[in-house]
């Protein structure tokens, strides 16, 4: 498979980029250059070769849900500059009116 220049004119047009003639033929050959690599990948890659979406297996890290004891709210705001109702009092930052 190989692209021609008016597919890349198209994919161009698609993505609204306003391209050149210059730029479309030097895209145009950088594109195939990549759909033949693809291509080799391919060919090597066989049934055998499970698809995979990293190189890495990639696996989340949890740990269970516990609860533990924690700061009180009075031992938390102990450290804050100012605390007014049972929360962190901070400067406004949108010159809004309290």
């Amino acid at each position: 498979m190989s692209l021609e220049r008016a597919d890349v004119a198209r994919l161009a047009a698609l993505a609204r980029i306003d391209m050149t003639d210059e730029d479309l033929d030097r895209l145009g050959g950088q594109l195939n250059d990549i759909v033949d690599s693809v291509a080799k990948v391919a060919e090597v890659a066989g049934e055998d070769v499970p698809a995979t979406s990293h190189p890495i297996p990639m696996s989340n890290v949890h740990r269970p849900d516990v609860v533990r004891p924690s700061l009180s709210q009075e031992a938390a705001l102990s450290g804050a500059p100012e605390a007014e109702d049972g929360r962190f009092r901070v400067p406004q930052i949108l010159g809004e009116e309290a």
